[in-house]
């Protein structure tokens, strides 16, 4: 298997336990000095970790793989991303509106783990179809 098919995995491994919330098996995934910059803030795993614990305690966040593209040590997927307003999110109340939105995240790998990892989504376009307002 070659790097870019191994560094695929990982992003495929990355997803699974993201959608599951598996905080174990997602710190397993990073290098212990890794980085992750979204829409939500930026920082090491303590800091992400509480964000993506937002994310879907309030709208229930899931990604499904559209397409990986991976060459040397980076990797760039095409999600599908739903979710549904289940809790308090953002200071608004839920509203059990789902929503649907393309997002993207980039990566970079090392030794077999992700070192960085940026993400981008439409987060208006998500807000307006779950009804909720943006501070």
């Amino acid at each position: 298997m070659s790097s870019s098919e191994m560094n695929r995995e990982v992003v495929r491994e990355y997803v699974e336990a993201f959608n599951c919330l598996d905080i174990e098996a997602l710190r397993a995934l990073f290098t212990p000095d890794a980085i992750v910059h979204g829409v939500l803030g930026s920082g090491d795993l303590d800091k992400v970790i509480p964000i993506w614990r937002r994310l879907h305690e309030g709208i229930a966040i899931h990604l499904t793989v559209d397409e990986i593209v991976a060459e040397g040590d980076q990797v760039a997927v095409r999600y599908t991303e739903r979710g549904k307003s289940v809790g308090e999110f953002l200071g608004n109340p839920p509203t059990g509106k789902t929503y649907e939105v393309v997002a993207m995240e980039w990566f970079v790998m090392k030794d077999g783990k992700i070192a960085k990892r940026w993400g981008a989504r439409d987060s208006a376009a998500m807000a307006r179809q779950m009804g909720l307002s943006i501070p």
